[in-house]
C-alpha cells in the first residue's frame, strides 16, 4: 500500500464466548489479507491468534478508524459504541446473541460481510441517543449518554421509588415504582419494549418514557417530542441510574434526572436496505402468514 494512507478497522468481540473469539480471530484474519490493519482493545488481542494487530485503550480505540467491527450480542455492540461515538465512526454488528437488534449481520456470512467492508460497500444511518444529567440540590454531579435508554431503578426489593415526573419543565405525575425508563426510538426495542412500551421506527425522533410497574392510575408509556426534557425527581428512597444498562450512579433521596436529546449520534454501518418492518417480523419471529401483498389490496 506504498503511497496510499493506511487503513485501519477496530475489531471489537465478546471475547469471553468461544464462538465470538473464533470468528474475532477468523475477521481479523481476512481483513489482515486484504492490507487493513486490525486495532482490538488490549484486554481481546489474544483472539487474533497469529494475526498482527494493533492493542489500543478502550478510550480513544476508534479515532483513527473507518469502522468498528462488533462480534457479540447487543451487550458487546453498545460496548462498541462507547468507542465509536466519541470519534463518529461507524460500527457494524455481526450477531451472536439471541435478538441482535442492533447487529447487521450473521456469523454464517463473515467472509461476506469482511468482503463488503473491504470494498466499503455499506451505507450509514445515524441513531439519536440521549444525554443524561445528575443533579443535587441544582447541581450537575453527573453526565451521561445512552444509545437504548436510562433507566431510574430501585435498589431495595422490598421498597418501591417514589418518583415525581416532569416534562418540559412541567410536573406530570407522582408514581410509586420500581422505577422509569427513558428512552430513544432505538432502545424501543429493548428495556423499554419489555416493560410495556411502544415500538418506535427508528426514522421517527422522538423520546419515550415507561414507568416500571407503577401504582398509578395514569401510568402509560408516553411518547413524546424530540425536543423535549424528561425529568425525574427521587422522592424516597434511593435509587439508581442505569445508562444502557453498561454505566450507573447511585441516585440519593432528592435527586434528579434529566434526559434530553443526545448532542451526538451513534453511527451505524448497514449491509442492507430491508425496511424495519422486515427486521421486526424476523428478529421477533412474527407470524405473517395469509399476507397478500400488494395483490391483497383494493
Amino acid at each position: 500500500m506504498t503511497g496510499l494512507e493506511q487503513r485501519r478497522v477496530l475489531l471489537v468481540p465478546h471475547s469471553r464466548r468461544q464462538d465470538a473469539r473464533v470468528a474475532a480471530g477468523t475477521t481479523a484474519r481476512l481483513l489482515a489479507r486484504a492490507g487493513i490493519e486490525v486495532a482490538m482493545p488490549r484486554d481481546d488481542t489474544a483472539v487474533a491468534g497469529q494475526v498482527d494487530v494493533v492493542p489500543v485503550d478502550e478510550d480513544g480505540a476508534a479515532q483513527g478508524t473507518e469502522l468498528v467491527v462488533v462480534i457479540g450480542g447487543d451487550g458487546t455492540i453498545l460496548r462498541g459504541a462507547e468507542m465509536a461515538r466519541a470519534a463518529r465512526t461507524p460500527l457494524l454488528g455481526v450477531n451472536l446473541g439471541h435478538v441482535g437488534f442492533l447487529a447487521e449481520a450473521e456469523p454464517d456470512a463473515l467472509t461476506d460481510t469482511v468482503e463488503r467492508v473491504v470494498a466499503r460497500d455499506y451505507t450509514v444511518e445515524e441513531r439519536m441517543t440521549v444525554d443524561v444529567e445528575v443533579l443535587r440540590d441544582g447541581v450537575v454531579v453527573a453526565r451521561e449518554w445512552a444509545l437504548n435508554e436510562a433507566s431510574v431503578e430501585k435498589t431495595a426489593r422490598q421498597k418501591m421509588l417514589d418518583l415525581v415526573v416532569a416534562v418540559d419543565g412541567r410536573p406530570l405525575s407522582r408514581w410509586g415504582a420500581d422505577g422509569v425508563v427513558m428512552a430513544t426510538p432505538t432502545g424501543s426495542t429493548a428495556y423499554a419494549f419489555s416493560a410495556g412500551g411502544p415500538v418506535v421506527w427508528p426514522e421517527v425522533e422522538a423520546l419515550l418514557l415507561v414507568p416500571l410497574s407503577a401504582h398509578a392510575l395514569f401510568a402509560r408509556p408516553l411518547v413524546v417530542a424530540p425536543t423535549s426534557t424528561l425529568a425525574v425527581d427521587v422522592v424516597s428512597p434511593t435509587g439508581a441510574l442505569w445508562c444502557d444498562g453498561r454505566r450507573t450512579h447511585d441516585l440519593p433521596a432528592g435527586a434528579r434526572i434529566e434526559v434530553r436529546r443526545g448532542h451526538e449520534p451513534v453511527r451505524l454501518a448497514r449491509l442492507h436496505t430491508a425496511p424495519f418492518t422486515d427486521r421486526l417480523v424476523a428478529k421477533f419471529h412474527l407470524p405473517v402468514q395469509g399476507w397478500r401483498g400488494s395483490a391483497g389490496r383494493g
